[in-house]
């Protein structure tokens, strides 16, 4: 085995699609790192049509024997949260994670400070800890995943113009301010039609229920659907193939995978011009919005004030240049169904490269 270690979640949620798509690139390097998955469980079930049984026998290969084999000595890669990475395999720990907000604590500037690197996806969260005296911090974007998503040259099955919203339903990613806007300009409009798949599994059912009721103030419409959570990339490339425009309006994000990969796949696009998203959007792939200020964050589930981690605001919008930027978005997806600047992202960001990144800093 190589020399370095790779500690990682392998589920169907964002940080797993992350993990599994640089597991992806280390396979093709022929690379062997030894991982050790984060979790009780294993699950590349999100990915099933792609996983090789050749891929499969390299993984247990890479995950077999750890506790023969570890040593301290060697680099380890951690993909996770800032709240659980103090704690290491390593002496010599990359971490590679996520930060949505603006005033980094004590705590998460410590544990940044313990690692041999940092990596952000997010060029603005580098700079958020640049500011508070970090300066171990690499600049890794993610990269689009070309295996899962793409486009689907498909008879439309409306005439309608359908938008999109997507990620897990909560304050930060403003989808009641989205869908609040929305219906008051398209709700009941026979003419359009807003995808919602924003179901969120760290919320009971009723707690999504009551913050659906909540935002819509008990009334009812046609042309706003509400999706159930979607199990594998295939029926998620699906779904962001039926719509014609994304809403990227989250007040905070590490990148914005729906987003991107929408926008990736040809899909002309709504998004806030802050935090992640300037990384890759633009006035030429996106219709962008900019931001009025910055709210708190504390939302009582997720943020909550005087917490250890996650303290501070993040980015608000304005109503009306929200409504006017989804306007301009129907007007360009009507000149071209098709955005072809946004196909750019596809080679303009890779796993590949994000992996390049990785191993590079490492100095494997």
């Amino acid at each position: 085995m190589e020399n370095f270690n790779l500690e990682i979640p392998i589920n169907k949620l964002s940080f797993g699609n992350c993990s599994i798509n640089i597991l992806f690139e280390l396979f093709k390097l022929k690379r062997n790192p030894t991982i050790v998955p984060i979790g009780a469980q294993v699950d590349f079930s999100g990915f099933a049509p792609f996983i090789s049984k050749e891929f499969m026998e390299w993984f247990k290969s890479c995950t077999s024997g750890v506790q023969s084999r570890h040593s301290r000595k060697n680099p380890t890669v951690k993909l996770w949260h800032l709240s659980g990475s103090l704690n290491s395999y390593s002496d010599n720990q990359h971490l590679f994670t996520f930060y949505e907000l603006d005033s980094p604590t004590s705590s998460e500037v410590n544990i940044v400070k313990n690692q041999k690197e940092v990596f952000f996806s997010s060029s603005y969260s580098k700079e958020v800890f640049n500011n508070v005296g970090c300066d171990n911090i690499t600049h890794c974007p993610l990269g689009f995943d070309s295996r899962s998503f793409f486009r689907k040259d498909t008879k439309r099955v409306t005439d309608k113009i359908v938008f999109g919203l997507a990620g897990k339903l909560e304050k930060r990613k403003q989808h009641h301010k989205v869908i609040k806007n929305w219906v008051k300009k398209y709700g009941n409009n026979p003419n359009y039609l807003l995808n919602c798949a924003i179901s969120n599994p760290f919320l009971t059912k009723e707690q999504y229920q009551g913050s659906l009721n909540s935002v819509l103030e008990g009334k009812s419409y046609f042309n706003v659907n509400f999706i159930d959570f979607m199990d594998g990339n295939v029926a998620y490339n699906d779904y962001l193939n039926n719509n014609d425009i994304i809403l990227g309006m989250s007040a905070a994000e590490g990148w914005g995978l729906p987003e991107f990969q929408s926008v990736g796949i040809g899909k002309h696009s709504v998004i806030l011009n802050a935090h992640s998203y300037k990384d890759w959007a633009n006035q030429s792939n996106s219709v962008l919005v900019n931001p009025s200020g910055k709210i708190s964050s504390y939302d009582g589930l997720f943020f909550s004030e005087g917490q250890e981690f996650n303290q501070g605001s993040y980015f608000d919008w304005n109503d009306d240049e929200f409504i006017s930027a989804c306007e301009e978005a129907e007007k360009r997806f009507i000149s071209n169904p098709l955005n072809k600047e946004g196909e750019k992202l596809t080679t303009r960001f890779t796993w590949e490269n994000t992996t390049k990144i990785i191993l590079n800093s490492i100095e494997i």
